[in-house]
Formats: C-alpha cells, structure tokens, sequence
C-alpha cells in the first residue's frame, strides 16, 4: 500500500503545479493590454447595472406615487359624483314637496270656495222663505197637528173604528 500514497502525493504535485501554472497565466492575462481592457469594461458593466437598478427603483417609485395619486383622485371625483346626485335628489324630493303643498292649497282653496257657495244658497233659500206668503205658513200650521194626530193613530195600529174617532177629532179641532 505504500505504492498508493506515493501515486497520490504525485497526483497532489502534479494538481498544485497546474493550479500555479493557471494562476500565473490568469495574471498575465488580466495585466496584459487585452485583460485591462475586458477588465474595465468589466467594471463598467457592474456600474452600469447598478445605475440601472437605482434608475428602475426610483422610475418604480414615481409610478407607485403615480398610481396611489391617480387612485386617490378618481376616489375624490367619485365622491364628488356621489355628492352631485345627492343633491339632485334632494332638490327632486324638494320640488316634489313643493308641488304637493301647492296642490294641498289648490285643493283646499276649491273646497273652501265650495263651502262659500253653499252658504251663499242657504242664506238665500232662507230669505227667499221669510218672504213667502205668511197664509201658506199659516196653513201648514194649522195642517200638522191633524197629521200628526192621524200618523199617531196609525201607529199604534187601532181598530178601525178608533182611527175614525180620531180623525173625526182632529176635524173638530180645525
């Protein structure tokens, strides 16, 4: 088995060597005019990148206020939209108000005008009677306690003799 460990240590050599070997070729590389050069533009492209990060964080900032501003103006137009159509129902409901209490009045006008009329009709229908002939006031007088005297015979349904006492006394009366 000693054989084993001398084949590693050699690998191990041997793999150090080509480690050593790139290096110095990687360095020659990266001093040399050519390796400055794809340096540079190396750490450019690093700046660039960032300045691009930073450039793309404030652009999607901008737009964030842009949109929570947009947001926040149209929530300001639809409430003043809401506000708008509440006062057009308002003024409705006023009109419609309004227009109730003119007909109430119309209304009430009518039947006051009515009332008047009737009381007008009244007042002449009883000075019309106060000068009617006093005779026919006379007449009637004379008239209703012998009618009333024949209904009250009739009513407490009499034979027929007793109604014809009564009316014959009721004649007598005139």
């Amino acid at each position: 088995m000693s054989n084993g460990n001398v084949i590693t240590d050699a690998l191990s050599d041997a793999a150090e060597a080509v480690a050593d070997k790139a290096k110095e070729v990687g360095d020659a590389v990266a001093n040399s005019a050519p390796g400055k050069a794809v340096s540079n533009v190396v750490g450019k492209a690093k700046k660039t990148a960032a300045k691009a990060r930073k450039a793309a964080g404030k652009a999607a900032g901008a737009a964030r206020k842009k949109a929570g501003k947009a947001v926040d103006d149209a929530k300001a137009k639809a409430a003043a939209a809401v506000e708008t159509v509440k006062e057009k129902v308002g003024a409705g409901k006023k009109a419609a108000k309004k227009a109730a209490k003119n007909v109430a009045k119309k209304a009430a006008a009518k039947k006051a005008g009515a009332k008047k009329a009737v009381k007008k009709a009244a007042k002449k229908a009883t000075a019309a009677a106060k000068k009617a002939a006093p005779r026919k006031a006379a007449k009637k007088a004379a008239k209703a306690p012998a009618k009333k005297a024949a209904k009250k015979a009739s009513k407490k349904a009499a034979p027929r003799k007793a109604a014809k006492k009564t009316a014959k006394k009721a004649a007598k009366k005139k």
